[in-house]
């Protein structure tokens, strides 16, 4: 009995070290930072301003590491790389997203002015919220270190071309994965780390 309760008390403990690390990782403030962003990337504003601006099967030229999908979590997951990991990652390949939409666009542009200019600032904002909390430096599984080098390549040479509207899509899905304590309301069960539920909510929210 005696012993039984000791290791109570140390897990207790344990719990009680661990709480506040769990809890800072997702603050309000960033959740709500982060449900801004999510309204400003839904469908409708996709497709008019990613889809309908653009000339039909304009592309971009991206490097292969910056198309951040579903299956791409499930291969690092699976390869020692944690949530944690990951979160860092998408900050840093939305960003580099945003950008590269940016760069291709005229001043005058409406996708510029009316909207990717906007999104790009509320970004930002997740971006402090999310630094402002996760400012220790961390060691990452060496398949993370090695898309980080890719990343910062100068000499890189695995260039793709994609849709405008295809990287803020593959954003708006991992970005429910990855933080989806922020998107969870009433109990619902949704996975949205499963492709096939973005299967079924085509033409929706997906």
């Amino acid at each position: 009995m005696v012993r039984f309760e000791a290791w109570l008390l140390k897990g207790l403990l344990g719990l009680m070290w661990a709480l506040p690390i769990w809890m800072s990782s997702l603050t309000p403030q960033f959740c709500t930072s982060l449900e801004t962003l999510k309204d400003q990337l839904n469908l409708t504003l996709r497709r008019r301003y990613l889809k309908h601006n653009f000339p039909i099967n304009y592309t971009i030229e991206v490097r292969y590491e910056e198309v951040f999908r579903l299956n791409n979590i499930s291969k690092l997951m699976n390869d020692s790389a944690d949530v944690r990991d990951l979160q860092d990652l998408w900050v840093r390949i939305t960003e580099t997203d945003i950008k590269r939409i940016l760069e291709v666009l005229p001043e005058r542009h409406p996708t510029r002015r009316k909207y990717l200019a906007n999104l790009d600032s509320l970004f930002a904002i997740v971006q402090q919220s999310y630094q402002s909390q996760n400012s220790d430096e961390r060691d990452y599984p060496e398949s993370i270190e090695n898309i980080w080098v890719r990343l910062g390549d100068r000499d890189y040479q695995g260039w793709k071309s994609v849709r405008p509207k295809s990287l803020l899509d593959t954003c708006y899905r991992t970005m429910h994965c990855l933080f989806k304590e922020c998107f969870l309301r009433n109990g619902s069960q949704y996975d949205y780390c499963n492709i096939q539920h973005w299967r079924q909510a085509k033409g929706t929210q997906g």
